[in-house]
């Protein structure tokens, strides 16, 4: 997959340990509080049954998820309605592309936390449109790895295809499970069309994905990027972080250990 880089595995993995703290429980309560204003029903609204998803598998508690959800759809009488969604946009170290997704009730903040990482680190924040063009947004689904064998993925995806499901337009498999890619209108009909395949899917989400990497062979200027990403994943503001970088595996796990 064009421009799919060992940064997002790193995410995954940093997830883990990230999702103790409390600044990501408040960042997957907001994406909460935002989907609850389309209706407080997860049955019915596919946007908040993600947000929901995403919140139990980092461990967020239920009374955490229930007052995020009241808080959006009015019934908390809380301040649900003055987070808004803005996307940012910079260069890194070496010219990699950075996307940014923020819900934020304080743009100037905000913008001013993302200026300060992206200038520490040696990248620079950008203009709207500066570098969106070098990604495009898809439908993703995460399956887990026990049990799955490539042929057989293959072959289930077919299926589902000629079943008249949703069209797959890429997969890849990695040491931990297996990432589907489809159009990013067909994220509901992608889960539901994948679980009726018997496949065994963990998660699922929209997702920018880079069309064309920046690979970077610079020790210094990938350990500078990837120090970057990681200071502007940790703002509370920040909801999802893409960039296109790339690097030989060995280069990163030396960069991100700090050898």
């Amino acid at each position: 997959m064009a421009g799919h880089s060992k940064w997002a595995q790193i995410k995954r993995t940093k997830a883990v340990v990230d999702a103790k703290r409390g600044a990501v429980f408040t960042r997957l309560g907001r994406e909460i509080t935002v989907a609850a204003r389309g209706g407080a029903d997860p049955a019915g609204n596919f946007q908040l049954r993600t947000a929901i998803e995403k919140a139990k598998a980092a461990g967020v508690p239920n009374a955490n998820i229930e007052r995020a959800i009241a808080k959006g759809s009015g019934q908390g009488g809380g301040d649900g309605d003055q987070f808004e969604s803005i996307r940012y946009e910079g260069y890194g170290a070496g010219g990699v592309a950075v996307l940014i997704e923020a819900f934020t009730d304080n743009r100037n903040r905000t913008a001013a936390d993302l200026r300060l990482a992206f200038n520490k680190h040696g990248g620079n924040l950008g203009e709207t449109g500066c570098v969106s063009y070098l990604f495009e947004q898809r439908s993703v689904a995460r399956l887990d790895q026990a049990g799955l064998e490539e042929e057989e993925l293959l072959e289930q995806l077919l299926a589902l295809e000629e079943a008249g499901g949703p069209s797959v337009l890429s997969y890849s498999v990695d040491g931990e499970g297996a990432d589907v890619i489809a159009p990013y209108a067909d994220l509901e009909a992608l889960q539901d069309g994948l679980r009726r395949q018997g496949l065994p899917v963990l998660s699922w989400e929209h997702r920018w994905i880079a069309a064309s990497p920046c690979r970077l062979e610079d020790p210094d200027s990938l350990r500078s990027c990837l120090r970057m990403l990681d200071a502007i994943d940790e703002l509370e503001d920040v909801r999802s972080v893409t960039a296109n970088l790339e690097a030989e595996d060995d280069l990163f796990e030396a960069a991100w250990n700090g050898g």
